[in-house]
């Protein structure tokens, strides 16, 4: 499996993005260096899809595998490809508060703590439904890992589309999550002008 390794406050720079949208509440005290040369209309839609990847944590393939399921789908593309995004299965734990981060998310993910609708899921890329019911495993909800990512994550919004028992670790998708709803500073017209050259 590829990992991006480059360090986390590093990228957030480059890309201009507030690492507080990746669950992370540090600052970088470095300026980034760069000079003041006009960026291309090219590299500005570059950078927008570069943003959507690296906040939601896809690689190439599966984010242009997205875009061509979303361009399938009815309503507009940049639209579609947000709500996919989102309702990923490691994004939807996140936003529950039931991870500090989105890469915290996908490893709770992937060692099968999460049970959708009573089935253990362990695919981070699954795409929840409206009605799912997701829960923390029964036996995985007493231990220490979990009462410290809730203290954290108490203060943390949960969005209007999901309804959440933090004491129980347990949510459910009321509805699919409309783009107003999400929260995410990525403007997917770009990355829609990009794909469709």
């Amino acid at each position: 499996m590829a990992v991006d390794r480059v360090p986390v406050l590093k990228r957030c720079r480059s890309l201009g993005l507030d690492p507080i949208y990746l669950g992370i509440d540090k600052k970088s005290n470095r300026e980034l260096k760069r000079a003041n040369r006009k960026v291309s209309e090219y590299g500005l839609q570059l950078r927008e899809k570069q943003k959507a990847k690296f906040i939601y944590g896809v690689l190439e393939k599966p984010f242009r595998n997205y875009y061509a399921k979303a361009s399938k789908m009815e309503g507009m593309v940049g639209q579609n490809l947000m709500i996919l995004l989102e309702r990923r299965l490691d994004n939807v734990v996140f936003r529950m508060g039931f991870g500090r981060t989105r890469r915290e998310t996908r490893q709770i993910v992937d060692h099968k703590h999460i049970l959708v609708n009573g089935k253990c899921v362990n695919i981070p890329s699954y795409l929840v439904k409206a009605g799912d019911v997701i829960e923390v495993k029964e036996k995985c909800k007493a231990s220490q890992r979990y009462k410290d990512v809730l203290e954290v994550t108490a203060g943390r919004m949960v969005p209007a589309w999901l309804d959440v028992d933090q004491e129980n670790l347990r949510g459910t998708v009321k509805e699919m999550p409309t783009r107003d709803e999400i929260d995410v500073p990525v403007n997917e017209m770009l990355i829609v002008e990009l794909y469709s050259k």
